[in-house]
């Protein structure tokens, strides 16, 4: 089955505060010749070009491509994906993505993804970083719906300014959220919201303690006979062996392994978390660690 490509056609509406609004609709289906992209429709700059094989016929790599590579007031980035029932898929990014500063009329700066594994699927969510210039006004939402013995592994991660640069987040507001769920139940819930009437939560000891780089990592579900001490054992090990200052952390919820990253290099997140990816992926889907190509280049 040939994947049916619709481009629509979408311009900056043409105004001095111009935006995007951009929208990819991907379907993924279990054929007799494996996991293949059935569906990719997009409206304005949000596409893939093709899905990618390393690891055979049957788990497509998907590359989401944003051309413009960052938010400004007013643009929406909607992503809506389908791994149908049997079928694999990964996701990735070339880049990372930004949200820049916003315009004097504060209109948010929206990404939102909703994902769907049906019956007896899988997939993992392995975007690059997240970074949230100062004076932003972002909301980044991303939804996972999990069929019956679905599966789902992915990682987020935010860079809260330009500490490279020594740019602070001191202003600007983000929301944030993380939900998965299952038959409308949700089975996990993360929830940050940052603004400048409540600037002790990034700066206080309680709260981020002034790090600029956090990140979470999931993966589940598992089944108690999978997960057990051996394997958040090795998971723990993998997390203490960073040498820079950092806090992370392992934890279980609802049969998912969470891993939790607070610190000040997104390259050190990554790396952990890639890590934890390779340690895992054998035990819930079955499959050695495969990088996207993408990630040498």
């Amino acid at each position: 089955m040939n994947a049916l490509v619709i481009p629509i056609s979408s311009l900056r509406e043409n105004t001095p505060d111009s935006r995007w609004h951009a929208r990819l609709e991907l379907r993924i289906s279990c054929t007799s010749r494996g996991s293949r992209l059935s569906r990719c429709r997009h409206r304005g700059p949000l596409y893939v070009q093709k899905p990618f094989y390393p690891e055979g016929p049957d788990l497509a790599h998907i590359y989401l491509l944003h051309p413009p590579g960052g938010l400004v007031s007013g643009d929406l980035l909607q992503l809506d994906a389908t791994v149908e029932a049997g079928a694999k898929a990964l996701f990735t990014t070339p880049g990372a993505g930004r949200v820049y500063r916003a315009r004097f009329d504060r209109t948010l700066q929206q990404q939102c993804n909703h994902l769907v594994v049906a019956d007896g699927a899988s997939l993992e969510w392995l975007p690059l970083e997240n970074i949230v210039y100062r004076g932003a006004n972002a909301c980044l939402e991303t939804r996972v719906e999990l069929g019956e013995n679905s599966h789902f592994m992915g990682w987020e991660v935010t860079s809260l300014g330009l500490p490279a640069s020594g740019v602070d987040f001191d202003r600007g507001q983000l929301q944030q959220r993380l939900i998965i769920s299952r038959e409308g139940r949700p089975l996990l819930i993360e929830a940050l919201q940052l603004s400048e009437d409540s600037p002790a939560l990034y700066g206080s000891r309680a709260g981020m303690q002034g790090l600029p780089i956090n990140g979470i990592f999931v993966a589940g579900p598992f089944d108690e006979r999978t997960l057990d001490d051996l394997l958040l054992a090795q998971c723990r090990e993998v997390l203490a062996e960073p040498k820079n200052a950092c806090l992370v952390g392992v934890s279980v919820v609802g049969g998912f392994l969470l891993a939790r990253y607070l610190g000040s290099n997104s390259e050190q997140a990554r790396r952990l978390f890639v890590a934890l990816w390779q340690r895992l992926r054998p035990h819930l889907i079955g499959r050695p660690g495969c990088a996207p190509r993408i990630w040498s280049t």
